[in-house]
């Protein structure tokens, strides 16, 4: 079983926690994050720490505990990092641009593909390499959200590997028809 809830959530410096009602507001240089808490889970801040408990030893509250520290330590690292995925089109003629804050895609259809952020996510296209997709943002999950459905667009394609992919993606490509050299 995970022990991650009992594992303290360091606090870097700027970064203030408060808690109300059940819901934990992290600030930070980035911005602002509100995480809610289960039923029988609850914070402390001790020392520079963010710990967190938990009220009973039930299966559900122990999943909950590591669950509520997980996410928290998401809230902590966006406001003071902030999070990124980077993505990268491959395919003869296939390129994307910023169209004010939408993302447009040109990646083989007979139409371009339009995408608006999502709230909170910023999509960073460098207008001299019309390839490479930067999506950032203080929410973790609203970034790889956003990378996934730009993603799904046009996913590489299993023999040539044509497509949207992340960074670092390994696609394990297929053999395709060869020709047997003539009949007998």
């Amino acid at each position: 079983m995970s022990r991650i809830g009992l594992k303290p959530v360091s606090l870097p410096a700027g970064v203030t926690v408060t808690e109300k009602d059940g819901v934990v507001a992290v600030k930070g240089a980035k911005g602002e994050l509100s995480v809610v808490l289960p039923r029988d889970v609850s914070v402390e801040v001790k020392d520079g720490m963010l710990h967190v408990h938990r009220a009973t030893e039930s299966q559900h509250n122990i999943m909950m505990h590591g669950t509520a520290r997980a996410n928290l330590a998401n809230a902590v690292i966006g406001v003071s990092e902030g999070f990124f995925k980077e993505l990268e089109i491959v395919g003869i003629g296939y390129r994307c641009a910023l169209r004010g804050e939408s993302l447009v895609l040109w990646v083989g259809y007979s139409h371009e593909v339009v995408l608006d952020p999502l709230p909170g996510v910023k999509i960073i296209v460098n207008p001299k390499d019309e390839t490479h997709i930067r999506v950032e943002g203080i929410d973790k999950q609203k970034v790889g959200q956003m990378a996934a459905l730009i993603h799904d667009v046009k996913r590489p394609e299993p023999y040539g590997g044509k497509g949207v992919r992340y960074v670092n993606e390994v696609i394990i490509l297929k053999e395709g028809k060869r020709a047997t050299g003539g009949k007998k």
